[in-house]
């Protein structure tokens, strides 16, 4: 039993080490380019931008650094690639996952050239939009931010992060999965992405574009579009998640308005 507890100290590093990833992608994703720093010259001609090593070498290296986090994300949930990893961590096959993610965005972060000669596709960071217009665009983050996380929390997120699985190898109850119905694991296998319409949101609307954020927004739209394939009956079964989550909340603080109503109000609240 002792072994099987000490699973779970890689399962948590690598879900504190995810979290922490999850935090700098916000800065990387939003702030950087809500409050941009004037890194891009909107005077260049595009002719002599694409000519301009000072140009393709930055979008070289950040081409480079999309296909790493791209084949990585793919090719690692891939059956082959699960089964060989299954084999070699068994129920910490999920937690090396995540890890791996989370130090392939790291990567991406880290090493993220952007194009500090080359034209701006449209710029609201001029009179007399300088002010009001990076303002929408933070709103609008924090929004997509703020939705992304209640999504996760609505979603299984220690599932996600694998430390479910090895709580439950602990406990003797197998895959958590195993457990789930149809329906949901249904819509696991289209929802590679819960939350694909959030994520265009914070690529796109940003108030200047630049030419590396237009490759970031566009590869990731193109590789978030390949992974949703969601229908109806995926939709539906959200609809009755949310229905069911929404209804367990009411009746708790149902349960709690009752709880004050017969016990009177605390100490100190009286008037």
């Amino acid at each position: 039993m002792a072994a099987q507890l000490l699973l779970m100290v890689p399962a948590l590093g690598s879900f504190l080490f995810t979290f922490g990833t999850g935090v700098e992608l916000i800065r990387f994703a939003s702030l950087r380019a809500v409050l941009p720093g004037g890194e891009a010259t909107p005077s260049v001609e595009w002719g002599a931008a694409l000519q301009d090593p000072r140009v393709l070498r930055p979008l070289a290296v950040d081409l480079g650094l999309v296909a790493l986090f791209v084949l990585q994300h793919s090719l690692m949930a891939t059956a082959p690639v699960k089964r060989w990893t299954t084999s070699c961590f068994g129920v910490l096959q999920r937690s090396f996952y995540v890890f791996c993610t989370a130090l392939a965005l790291q990567l991406l972060m880290r090493y993220w050239q952007p194009v500090r000669h080359g034209p701006l596709l449209w710029n609201a960071c001029t009179e007399p939009w300088d002010t009001w217009v990076p303002l929408i665009c933070f709103i609008l983050h924090f929004i997509a931010w703020l939705v992304i996380f209640s999504v996760i929390l609505i979603f299984d997120y220690a599932e996600l992060m694998g430390v479910k699985q090895v709580y439950y190898h602990c406990l003797g109850m197998g895959d958590p999965l195993a457990l789930k119905s149809v329906r949901a694991v249904r819509l696991y296998s289209h929802l590679r992405h819960p939350v694909y319409l959030e994520f265009l949101l914070v690529l796109w609307a940003v108030p200047c574009l630049s030419l590396d954020r237009l490759l970031l927004a566009g590869l990731f739209t193109t590789y978030l579009s390949c992974g949703h394939s969601l229908d109806q009956q995926d939709y539906l079964y959200l609809r009755a998640q949310l229905d069911k989550k929404f209804l367990v909340f009411s009746r708790e603080e149902a349960a709690y308005g009752d709880l004050l109503a017969r016990n009177g109000p605390a100490p100190g609240k009286e008037s």
